[in-house]
């Protein structure tokens, strides 16, 4: 009896073993065929030491993908633009810190050989290279029946590029050049084979002609305010978001007799280069309520961004791009304000590299944009002469003593190309604490606004004060820690922080 129970339970051992060895097997195919098939980044098993998403992401645009091999499935499409983008991204990085790193990922052996020469030649001479493209536009030639090669052109690829020897920078271009492209299925990813310049394609697109005369008009007649909800300032899109609040500002707002208002969209807050839709959402509404109480509006796009490198233009891009294109026929917009104060930057930042930044940001904005005009909002009237040429019309910030503010707005105005010039900021704090040796009060910053409103008036300058309330708290990353400068910042405001209007708000408000 024992021998035959022993007998049993060894043959149901040896079953189960088999049962779940075989189990084991099915469930690794299966793991593996599940990722083959999904969206898995399968850049995570290459060598790349910084994410392409958070560096690099450039559109790629596919104008035909019918060609005389095999369909191309829809999957197989997202691999070859991932792993191509990819390719791009493995080859700035290397001319960037001149590294053979990632490269093998991303080029077959052939392909490797003009890289490393390329390489070794800018070590051998100190030099080396930030560079980036915004938009890819690729057409497919040619796809193999057995689905291992594909031929395309990328036509009019924009690159913007920056030569330095040292820490020296030698110049900057901007280049188009169009490429012809063969990517080879190797180890179940695409390498290129062969990436070869050729003669640009000629751009047949043709783009309808700006219409701004309207919004300029508007522009020319705009008296307004700049705006934040009282109780979030500097966060008018966070997770105290209150559009009831909003409306009864909008509403004082009406009723002061203004007609515009200026907000601002942070970088950070909104998703940087993926922009959160909720975000989106949010500022709709503020446009919608802005539109039902016909309040005009500019969008201020960058505020608290510096990082101007070109390395890392494509997610600035993607971030305007998105805001733009979810906004842009809103009848409450009425221009785009590129960056708050981007001359403020120019020592530490660089001033090629800021203007650089502008430049190609705002050659972009109008693109997307055939309808609003674009603007920059300077922090002085010596600064607003920067990019005149380019602009819509002019910007500039004012916190000086009005008895040089004739003298410094007419020098600006001969400069100006007879494009209008917008007052886009300009007030004066009630503080009168220590930190203003006692200078500030509500009396003072109403003897200011009976001076200055008068002459806007009569030169016909369209103006945006700063601001609406007093605030109850000033975010440090607005005028960093020093009292001095942050106090000032609470008492700018033409109502309280509980909103009773304050002496200057009759010498502001105009008559309807």
């Amino acid at each position: 009896m024992a021998f035959k129970l022993n007998k049993t339970l060894y043959r149901t051992v040896i079953i189960a073993s088999f049962i779940a060895v075989n189990a084991l097997i099915i469930s690794g195919i299966g793991s593996a065929w599940v990722f083959l098939n999904t969206g898995a980044d399968r850049t995570s098993m290459l060598h790349l030491e910084v994410p392409m998403d958070e560096v690099y992401r450039p559109e790629i645009a596919w104008s035909n993908v019918d060609n005389p091999g095999r369909p191309i499935e829809e999957q197989t499409l997202g691999e070859i633009t991932n792993d191509y983008l990819n390719a791009w991204h493995v080859r700035n990085i290397a001319f960037k810190k001149n590294d053979y790193y990632g490269i093998k990922d991303f080029y077959t052996d052939s392909a490797r050989v003009r890289l490393y020469d390329n390489i070794d030649l800018n070590l051998k001479n100190n030099n080396w290279y930030k560079r980036t493209t915004l938009k890819h536009n690729g057409a497919i030639d040619f796809y193999s029946v057995d689905g291992t090669m594909v031929v395309f052109k990328d036509h009019n690829v924009v690159e913007y590029q920056e030569i330095y020897t040292g820490e020296e920078l030698l110049y900057k271009e901007k280049d188009t050049t169009s490429y012809h492209v063969m990517m080879l299925l190797e180890d179940g990813f695409w390498r290129i084979r062969h990436l070869k310049e050729i003669e640009n394609s000629r751009d047949t697109t043709t783009l309808a002609a700006r219409d701004i005369d309207a919004e300029l008009k508007k522009i020319e007649n705009l008296k307004g305010i700049n705006y934040y909800p009282k109780d979030t300032p500097w966060d008018t899109f966070g997770k105290r978001f209150d559009a009831t609040v909003i409306n009864e500002d909008f509403k004082i707002i009406h009723d002061m007799g203004l007609n515009g208002i200026r907000i601002f969209v942070q970088y950070e807050d909104f998703g940087k280069s993926t922009v959160k839709k909720d975000k989106i959402a949010l500022l709709v509404k503020v446009l919608d309520l802005a539109e039902e109480n016909k309040l005009d509006v500019i969008l201020t796009l960058f505020d608290f961004y510096g990082d101007y490198d070109v390395s890392n233009w494509t997610l600035t891009n993607r971030h305007a791009e998105a805001i733009v294109h979810a906004v842009k026929d809103h009848p409450a917009l009425l221009a785009w304000d590129l960056k708050n104060e981007p001359d403020l930057d120019l020592a530490s930042r660089g001033r090629e590299r800021v203007i650089g930044w502008l430049e190609q940001m705002m050659e972009n904005i109008k693109l997307w944009d055939r309808n609003h005009p674009v603007t920059i909002g300077w922090s002085s009237p010596e600064a607003a002469v920067e990019l005149v040429d380019q602009v819509d019309f002019v910007s500039y910030h004012y916190y000086r003593e009005l008895s040089d503010f004739n003298k410094t707005y007419d020098i600006l105005k001969k400069k100006a190309l007879d494009k209008p010039i917008m007052l886009q900021e300009y007030g004066l704090s009630s503080y009168g604490g220590i930190w203003n040796f006692y200078r500030g009060s509500d009396k003072r910053q109403a003897e200011y606004y009976a001076e200055i409103q008068p002459l806007l008036l009569e030169k016909n300058i369209p103006f945006v004060a700063w601001t609406l309330y007093d605030f109850s708290e000033v975010p440090t990353a607005v005028v960093g820690k020093l009292p001095w400068r942050k106090s000032k910042q609470y008492h700018f405001g033409f109502l309280t922080k509980r909103g009773k209007k304050k002496a200057a708000y009759e010498h502001f408000a105009l008559q309807k």
